[in-house]
């Protein structure tokens, strides 16, 4: 409990601080590139995840980190919990906006946040805003920015990846940028295993070899699927069975 109350105090504590913040970095934006604006702004958002993950006293090993192309990259991850975010915000240093709930739209500061990060709203009541969704990250992606998705389309838990949605191969093709897989695993021992309640976990980020947009051009939606999927999923095996090796 004590955990729970100290990651939420400072998830919604620091939100006057990051306002303030905002306001500077929007007064710098017409003197910045593209680039060194999403650098800029995304310097809050791993601070405030970075102090999130502190909290909750958790321990983050993350690999791969070379494989992060330069310009616009659509990254792929499997969503194991409630902690994904802020896990991949305080370890990923490219900067991304991704697609979020349009719920979020009703916190404080935070979707001012995401707006500037590039990130996409999404009603999932709506198959009208799905598509509008798509066609906005598609035109962020072209513009040079970088995108997180979740194709499962919701948490596993730590139960074993989900199907992959179709969506992300269209966006890929679409916006003719690489996608970069990433793994998770053990997120959800932070929160989603402890009945909502946030205890330390051990987390593990493996970022894998990027699929070129000449790749992605030459494969149909099905091979890219299995192809993404299935990278990802040796990977979550391969974490899995290492901590049990540990144990």
């Amino acid at each position: 409990m004590y955990k729970s109350l100290r990651t939420f105090s400072f998830l919604f504590g620091y939100l006057p601080i990051a306002a303030m913040n905002l306001k500077k970095f929007r007064a710098q934006k017409e003197n910045l590139s593209k680039q060194e604006y999403d650098a800029l702004i995304h310097t809050e958002p791993r601070k405030w995840a970075k102090g999130i993950m502190e909290r909750t006293r958790s321990r983050i090993e993350t690999s791969g980190l070379e494989h992060l192309p330069d310009g616009a990259a659509l990254l792929v991850a499997n969503h194991e919990g409630n902690f994904d975010i802020p896990v991949l915000l305080s370890e990923i240093p490219k900067p991304f906006g991704f697609i979020s709930k349009k719920e979020v739209k009703k916190f404080p500061v935070i979707p001012v946040y995401m707006e500037d990060m590039n990130c996409v709203f999404l009603d999932r009541t709506d198959r009208k805003s799905a598509y509008k969704s798509i066609a906005d990250t598609v035109g962020k992606l072209k513009d040079g920015h970088s995108i997180l998705i979740f194709p499962e389309g919701t948490r596993s838990k730590g139960e074993g990846l989900i199907d992959f949605k179709s969506g992300f191969i269209r966006i890929a093709k679409d916006a003719g940028v690489p996608i970069v897989p990433i793994a998770i695993h053990g997120t959800s021992d932070i929160m989603e295993k402890n009945n909502n309640q946030i205890r330390p976990g051990h987390v593990t980020i493996g970022v894998l070899e990027p699929i070129t947009a000449q790749e992605i051009e030459k494969m149909n939606a099905k091979q890219l699927i299995e192809k993404v999927k299935n990278t990802i999923e040796v990977e979550v095996q391969a974490m899995a069975q290492k901590k049990t090796d540990l144990q």
